[in-house]
Formats: C-alpha cells, sequence, structure tokens
C-alpha cells in the first residue's frame, strides 16, 4: 500500500542531515554512510556497545569495518538498541493496554508504564496522553488503535528511537526541539509515515483510508512511500516536499500526496461566555468560518491539552457534549477544510459553574403582561438552596438592574412598585458555606415581561379569581429542536422513588391544571437533537393551590388550619 513520509529536519538538505536520515526498513534503520565512518563507530553511536560491530558487520557483509564506502547504507537492527518505556500522564474514560508478552488486555491508569510493544485501544468519547523518555507527549483521541511499536535509545546515552504505529483514529504530538541530527520519531499508519524533529503537528486517519498531517511549528518534509519503497534507502534520493508552519496536506488512499496549503484560520470564539451555566449540556456556540466543512474540538482540563475530557467532530459551529463539573477549562477548536485537513486552533479558557442549579420560571410567563400595583415574580425552590437572587432590568444585558433582592427566603418577588414598561429578569440560587459566606449559581436565560396599568373594567372579583387559578404553569429556556423528559413525584419523595407523572415535552413549557391542592417535586431532563440526554436536573418544588379563597383573597382553610381542596 502506498504510504507518506514526513521529515522535520533543521536545515533539511544538508550534508548532516542526509547522514542523519533514518529511513525504516521493517524493523532496521538506514544510516548513509558519510566520509570517516566505521563499524565500531556506528555501534558506539546507534547500539548498546561498541563490541557489537561484528553484528553490523554480519548484517551488512561488510570486509573492512574500518573503511566503509561513503555513500553506501549501512543497516542498523532496532533490537540491539536499548530499550525505553512510556509513562501515562492522563487518562479519560475507557483506555485499555496489550503487552506484547500478554493477550489480556489491562486498563490503563495514570502513572503507569508501557513497554514497548504496548498495543493502546481508546473507547468512544476517552482520551489518553503519554509521555516518552525524551519528553515527546503523545495526545491520542477518542476511537483509535496504537501501538508503541519502537521505544528505543541510540546508544547508551543518545537520543530516543520511538516508532508508533497507529490503525485507526487521530492523535496529536509535540516533539520538544533536539539539536542531535539522529533523533528518531515516527508515526506509521497503513498509508503513511511521519517522521519529525521539534515540532507540534496532528495525524488523522479518515474512515476511507485517507490520512491528513497538518503542522504548527517547525518544518516537515514529505514523501510518498510509492517512491520510498521502490528499493533499500531509495527515500534518501526521493523527491521531497517541505511543508512549513501552518501548512498541511493530505494523502490519497492510492498514496498520492497532495499540494501543500495554508491551513485554515483560527475559529472565532470571541463571543463565547467566560462562564457557562447550563446543568444539562454542555454548549458551545461559536460562527461559521469561511472553508470549513466540519470543525474538530476539544475540551481539556490544561492549556497544553494532555488532559482532554471532551472530544467530538461537528458539522456545525454547535459544539455539544456532557456536561461538566464545576471548574476551569480549555476548549481548542479547529476549522477542518474540504481536504479532512485540521486548521490552526483556538484556544478559549472558560469556566463551568452549574451548581447550585438556577430554580425555573413559575409566573409570569415569557413576554407575558401583568398588572401594575399587583404583580408578582414566581419561580420554584430548589430543595438544599438557603437563598434565592431575583434581578429585574430594562435592559436584557442587565446593564443597571431596577431591583437586585440577593438573598430572599422564598424564590417570589413582588413588583407592583414597578412603572409600566418592558422589563426583563432573570434568578439565582445561592448555597450558604460553612463560614456563613453565600455561594451564588448561574443566572437562569433572562426572560422578559411587560408591567401595564390594569384595565378600568377588571373587576376585584375577577382579579380574585385569577390570583386564585390552581393551574400550574412552568417555563425554562432551551436550544432550538431540543425536547424535555418532565417527572412529578411527592414533596418529600426526593429521590423519585414513586414517580407520579413523566410526560414527554416538545416544547419547554409545562401546565398542569388539574393536580390535587399541595406541594409536589419536578425534575426535567434535556433531549437533545444531537441524540444526546441530560441527567435530571435538580428537584424543583411547586405548590399547587385549591382555588379557593376567602373575601380577603386568601386561601381557603377549615378551622384546624388545612387548606380546603376541591370537590
Amino acid at each position: 500500500m502506498a504510504a507518506l513520509a514526513l521529515a522535520a529536519i533543521a536545515g533539511f538538505g544538508g550534508r548532516g542531515a542526509q547522514a542523519a536520515l533514518a529511513v525504516p526498513a521493517g524493523d532496521e534503520i538506514a544510516h548513509l554512510v558519510k566520509e570517516g565512518d566505521t563499524l565500531e563507530g556506528l555501534a558506539r553511536a546507534y547500539l548498546a556497545a561498541p563490541r557489537q560491530w561484528q553484528l553490523l558487520q554480519a548484517r551488512n557483509k561488510v570486509a573492512d569495518p574500518r573503511r566503509l564506502q561513503p555513500g553506501s547504507v549501512v543497516w542498523i537492527p532496532v533490537r540491539l538498541q536499548p530499550s525505553e518505556s512510556a509513562t501515562v500522564q492522563f487518562v479519560q474514560g475507557t483506555v485499555t493496554s496489550r503487552a506484547r508478552t500478554n493477550d489480556t488486555p489491562a486498563a490503563v491508569t495514570p502513572g503507569g508504564k508501557l513497554e514497548e510493544g504496548t498495543e493502546l485501544q481508546v473507547g468512544p468519547e476517552s482520551f489518553v496522553a503519554v509521555r516518552l523518555a525524551d519528553g515527546t507527549v503523545i495526545r491520542v483521541q477518542a476511537q483509535s488503535d496504537l501501538q508503541l511499536r519502537q521505544l528505543r535509545r541510540r546508544g547508551r546515552a543518545g537520543s530516543v528511537q520511538s516508532v508508533l504505529e497507529m490503525r485507526e483514529g487521530g492523535m496529536e504530538s509535540t516533539v520538544p526541539p533536539n539539536s542531535d541530527p539522529l533523533r528518531r520519531f515516527e508515526i506509521r499508519t497503513p498509508l503513511a509515515v511521519t517522521s519529525v524533529r521539534g515540532t507540534h503537528f496532528s495525524v488523522v486517519m479518515a474512515d476511507s483510508g485517507q490520512t491528513t498531517a497538518s503542522v504548527l511549528n517547525g518544518s516537515v518534509a514529505v514523501q510518498s512511500r510509492r517512491d520510498t519503497d521502490s528499493k533499500p534507502a531509495a527515500s534518501l534520493s526521493a523527491p521531497t516536499s517541505l511543508l512549513s508552519p501552518g501548512q498541511g496536506l493530505a494523502v490519497t488512499s492510492d498514496g498520492t500526496v497532495g499540494p501543500a496549503r495554508p491551513l485554515l484560520p483560527p475559529p472565532d470564539t470571541s463571543g463565547m461566555p467566560a462562564i457557562l451555566g447550563d446543568a444539562g449540556l454542555l454548549a458551545i456556540d461559536i460562527p461559521s468560518a469561511p472553508g470549513a466543512v466540519r470543525y474538530a474540538a476539544q475540551v481539556a482540563t490544561d492549556a497544553e491539552f494532555t488532559q482532554v475530557v471532551r472530544n467530538g467532530n461537528f458539522a456545525s459551529g454547535q459544539l455539544r457534549w456532557k456536561v461538566l463539573d464545576d471548574g476551569r477549562y480549555y476548549l481548542a477548536v479547529r476549522a477542518i477544510d474540504d481536504a479532512g485537513i485540521a486548521g490552526l486552533p483556538t484556544v478559549q479558557p472558560f469556566t463551568v459553574k452549574t451548581r447550585p442549579v438556577a430554580p425555573l420560571y413559575q409566573h409570569p410567563a415569557p413576554g407575558a403582561v401583568v398588572p401594575r400595583g399587583a404583580a408578582e415574580l414566581r419561580c420554584t425552590e430548589v430543595p438544599g438552596v438557603r437563598w434565592y437572587r431575583v434581578q429585574v432590568a430594562t435592559d436584557a444585558k442587565f446593564t443597571t438592574p431596577v431591583l437586585d433582592e440577593q438573598r430572599l427566603g422564598e424564590c417570589r418577588l413582588p413588583v407592583g412598585a414597578l412603572p409600566a414598561g418592558s422589563y426583563f429578569w432573570r434568578i439565582a440560587s445561592l448555597l450558604q458555606l460553612p463560614e456563613g459566606q453565600a455561594d451564588q449559581g448561574p443566572f437562569a436565560p433572562q426572560q422578559p415581561f411587560t408591567v401595564a396599568d390594569r384595565p378600568a373594567t377588571l373587576s376585584l372579583q375577577a382579579l380574585q379569581a385569577q390570583d386564585g387559578d390552581p393551574t400550574v404553569h412552568l417555563h425554562w429556556p432551551a436550544q432550538a429542536g431540543q425536547r424535555f423528559q418532565l417527572q412529578r413525584a411527592a414533596a418529600a419523595d426526593l429521590a423519585f422513588n414513586t414517580v407520579i407523572e413523566d410526560t414527554l415535552l416538545e416544547t419547554p413549557t409545562w401546565t398542569a391544571s388539574n393536580l390535587p391542592a399541595g406541594e409536589y417535586l419536578i425534575r426535567i431532563r434535556v433531549l437533545d437533537p444531537s441524540g444526546l440526554e441530560s441527567d435530571f436536573s435538580p428537584p424543583r418544588k411547586i405548590r399547587v393551590g385549591s382555588g379557593l379563597r376567602t373575601g380577603a383573597g386568601l386561601p381557603l382553610s377549615t378551622s384546624g388550619g388545612e387548606q380546603v381542596g376541591r370537590p
């Protein structure tokens, strides 16, 4: 099968670079002889001891070990080099390893050692970062199959010689700069071989077998395996293309190396909120990038992206994952062009703050009109929450709130004193920390309402009837196309062991008209169009009235204080 060879070589094309070029032929390295080379010197440079020169003589059938022909090739068996190991830095999800001497898969854990020949299998929604002996960090993406084919050192104290074989998936590598011209780092796929030095690059295999490479730092020399496999050491004279930083290329399934092309520019994340508070999904939207056909995105806990916790490819700038725990994170997103080449990344820090969850809006409905002088904003209670914060403003950005109640014991706020006009309101929950301080959760997305003068024809009896209506209305924010599963349980059933009602909703609203008077708990699961489902939200408490009131507008109760229900 045809393939690609990449080499990132400082001063590529010079004599020193040619003499150092390591060309794989199975498990051997081709050394191009220069003036003054001897087998003993090569054994000292490549192998564990100079006395092993006789093994090189037997392999290469050299008559005089002290007089080698400049321009000829000496083959170095990799098995004669001292072995090294790799160290697992970070694991997310399901990652297993299979040692060369053991067919039984074992779970990969941080800090574990990986020996030469180990096979790594990375499951869906998983990730692993591995550090090689020379400081190279490889980041293996979800649904990848990778073997650490060779982990060797050139001589006792020489540079590390690493060869990785990727059978499926994708990976990104950061190779630290090294002045040793003999250092070797390769990533092989069924279609391509990449050989780099001192660079930051990625290699991805498509389902079709196509291989793409993109370079962020360093220089990468590209050769087709159709040329390099024709005869031993053919890559020393094969045609070579040079990729500069910010360039990439694609190799088709027949081995044709496409032309170098500029990587797409970094996507625009300037409009991304600094704090994300959706407790159902991790949802990030970025604008479409010119030339992009899809997007590759990762979320990590570190700026170097060695601890990736979310990874995915998306058809648009609507990035969706399962929700993360509260904390500080980094987003890296790259636009992918029509050749499948990933562009330059944008890295954006952000914070997830979803706890305590915000209440649900209960009254008024979004955009509703409430009467001036008697209006009240109401929302559900959140079990375990100490206080509620309710803000009202005349603009959706809440530049200057006209009301800001920060420690309400109940999730309700009278707004009868507001003058007639258009407003927005938003709500948040607050926990009480052991030191007495308040820990505020995210605000729910704002909702509009209007305060208007009460019509002169509206009677007191009508107002009382409206106030005593036992119908419950709930509203909450949502993304386009989302559906919802709502469950109702008794107020004391925090675990929802006995679900009273379980219903599927097509819109982010719920209305109940004939519930028995009393208190209930409500929880909601988001069903996203992407196929992802959130966990159930923390429960909220609702109160259902009887609809019966006294002439003063208070709930009608028995002499014992119990609320009178409907017949």
